[in-house]
């Protein structure tokens, strides 16, 4: 039996398997895999990302080059742009970017480039696993159809299900390996092929009843977090006019324990997931003749952020009688997220491109990311200097790296705004002001 013989490979470290999708996600995941022991193949259509993998140099901050070179001379891990080495994959997991498309749908074209491309190859017996997250139905309804047109049939000549991606990008205490991990499959024999090769390398393994199940835990996952930054974000907003300090009412309010979880305001949401999961739920949701509301709104609070935060800017400045436009603003942290060096839907880009077209003079400062590209302009990261820092008329708190010398910040800033509370130990000051 098919299930049987892989399950049987998968047990003994025999199975091949294949990472399409050498990003944030996949590449963890094949580092994962090749030190339980396995032979991955790594397929990425960038090729100066397979050039860096072969020399054994790592370009994600969660995997450190030190765990490739190992990998790479054992043969355990081989990185390539080509397909055709996937011809005797045992199992494939495919970790291909999800976005919206300018009018905010579901874009999954490269999911479905990539299960073209695995249909050429795939052999009887076989695994493939979507991890991208998308809208429920997108392993039944597309995925399946193309995987058998070449003839096979899932649940017989090949397994099919979907497990979603869960990784924290900077945390130090959940990796791939310690995240409890979600998989729901086509039918019964692929969520047992599927629940299999994860358990043999990750600790836990969650099984739902169907692919379409997992893929909207995924965003469950997501919207949850979205909705309740939205509402944090918006009671913030209440709170300045108020007069009400959001960040003393949200630390009281952590002290109930029970009934109460604590989400923090911000200057908008970034990364891959937070900013366009929820959205794929409500564009699903609306084709099915259901209005998403809550969700909507949320998406549209946390949108609105970048700008409240500009506007929250020249607020400060006007008290000192300083206007925006030529103002030198210094923006801290271009990154979405404390202590990483990704700025996929960074809030910090569309902060900076509403200061800029309103005419102030913006530089940023941060350790993680060299430089930015808005349009034609492009900005190079300053070092925090006490000179430089002096020259501006306001800093701009957007990303709480650790690697920031906050004391040198708040004895040289004439006038700081921070949207992430990271200077809270230093308050009271008279020129700090907070989200």
């Amino acid at each position: 039996m098919a299930l049987d013989e892989l399950r049987k490979k998968i047990r003994n470290k025999e199975a091949k398997v294949g990472v399409i999708g050498l990003g944030y996600v996949g590449l963890p995941l094949a580092v994962a895999f090749g030190e339980g022991g396995f032979s991955v193949t790594g397929i990425d259509l960038d090729k100066n990302k397979i050039a860096l993998l072969r020399r054994g140099r790592s370009y994600v901050q969660d995997v450190p080059s030190g765990a490739l070179k190992p990998l790479l001379k054992k043969k355990r891990f081989y990185p390539t742009d080509d397909y055709s080495a996937l011809s005797h994959a045992d199992a494939m997991i495919i970790c291909v970017p999800t976005p919206l498309s300018k009018t905010k749908e579901p874009d999954i074209s490269f999911v479905i480039d990539a299960t073209q491309k695995i249909a050429k190859v795939l052999k009887k017996g076989a695994l493939v696993v979507l991890e991208s997250t998308t809208y429920p139905g997108t392993t039944e309804e597309v995925m399946r159809p193309i995987l058998e047109g070449p003839g096979l049939r899932a649940e017989k000549d090949f397994f099919l299900a979907f497990s979603p991606e869960r990784v924290d990008p900077g945390n130090p205490d959940y990796d791939t390996v310690s995240i409890p991990k979600v998989v729901g499959g086509v039918g019964r024999h692929s969520a047992l092929a599927a629940t299999a090769l994860y358990g043999s390398v990750l600790k836990q393994v969650v099984e739902v009843s169907s692919a379409k199940t997992a893929e909207m835990v995924k965003l469950l996952e997501n919207t949850f977090r979205s909705v309740n930054i939205g509402l944090v974000n918006e009671i913030a907003m209440m709170c300045d006019r108020l007069g009400i300090d959001i960040w003393e009412v949200i630390e009281a309010a952590k002290t109930k324990p029970f009934g109460f979880m604590p989400f923090y305001p911000g200057p908008g949401l970034g990364g891959h997931c937070l900013p366009i999961d929820p959205l794929y739920l409500s564009w699903k949701s609306r084709l099915h003749g259901f209005e998403a509301k809550m969700i909507d709104l949320a998406a549209r609070v946390n949108e609105g952020m970048p700008l409240y935060v500009v506007k929250r800017i020249a607020h400060v400045l006007n008290l000192r009688r300083v206007p925006l436009k030529k103002s030198k603003i210094l923006i801290l942290g271009a990154a979405y997220k404390r202590n990483i060096d990704d700025t996929r839907e960074s809030p910090a880009m569309d902060v900076i491109q509403h200061l800029l077209e309103e005419g102030a003079e913006v530089s940023y400062s941060d350790p993680f990311v060299p430089s930015v590209r808005l349009g034609r302009t492009t900005l190079t990261s300053k070092k925090l200097t006490r000179e430089w820092i002096r020259k501006q008329q306001c800093v701009v708190v957007l990303t709480d790296h650790a690697a920031f010398d906050w004391r040198l910040v708040v004895k040289n800033a004439r006038l700081i705004l921070d949207t992430r509370n990271a200077l809270r130990r230093f308050h009271p000051l008279k020129n700090l002001y907070f989200l």
